[in-house]
């Protein structure tokens, strides 16, 4: 090899490597990785399954009801690994739950096709705080959520699950999961 080509593959592989570096910033400001400890998702997501989490979604818009959002855990409880949990009431609403585990928004009840086992204890009638989201599970039987008193502020949300990357066979985007859970019970 000569001079000239000894330059131009360095240059090519210092490109290479520039490009790369910049792939993984901008993946670690808009990405993260989770990983889903226990079955209070279940259906929706399995215990030990893989998402990433979309950082930046809630940079352009607000939280919306159905979103699955990653939040530390309460300073109440001593866990060490993040919630995943849907949300279910916004700020300003009133959320209900009755015993038949039918969840009322301003005294209208919620229509949710991604839960399979709805009974749960029910919970007196409480108004959400500005700046606050109620989250529930959708596996009510074993869900710890603001069904034990706490909202998630708006500023501890890590962000929104958003792709399910493990196992291979669940690998699919979290947006149209209801409609496939919906398809796979009929």
């Amino acid at each position: 090899m000569n001079v000239t080509n000894v330059k131009s593959l360095l240059l090519e592989l210092a490109g290479i490597i520039l490009v790369a570096l910049v792939i993984v910033g901008i993946s670690k400001v808009t990405l993260s990785y989770s990983i889903v400890d226990g079955t209070s998702m279940d259906p929706t997501l399995q215990n030990e399954q893989r998402l990433l989490v979309n950082k930046i979604s809630y940079m352009f818009g607000e939280p919306q009801r159905g979103d699955i959002i990653v939040f530390p855990p309460p300073a109440q409880y001593s866990y060490e690994n993040d919630f995943i949990k849907r949300i279910v009431g916004l700020p300003g609403e009133s959320v209900e739950v009755k015993a038949d585990g039918t969840v009322y928004i301003n005294d209208q009840p919620l229509s949710e096709p991604y839960v399979v086992y709805p009974k749960a204890f029910p919970v007196a009638k409480v108004y959400v705080p500005e700046g606050q989201y109620y989250v529930m599970g959708d596996n009510r039987v074993v869900s710890l959520d603001s069904r034990y008193g706490f909202f998630v502020a708006r500023k501890d949300i890590v962000g929104e699950a958003w792709l399910s990357i493990w196992p291979l066979g669940e690998f699919h985007f979290l947006a149209v999961l209801p409609i496939l859970l919906i398809m796979k019970r009929d």
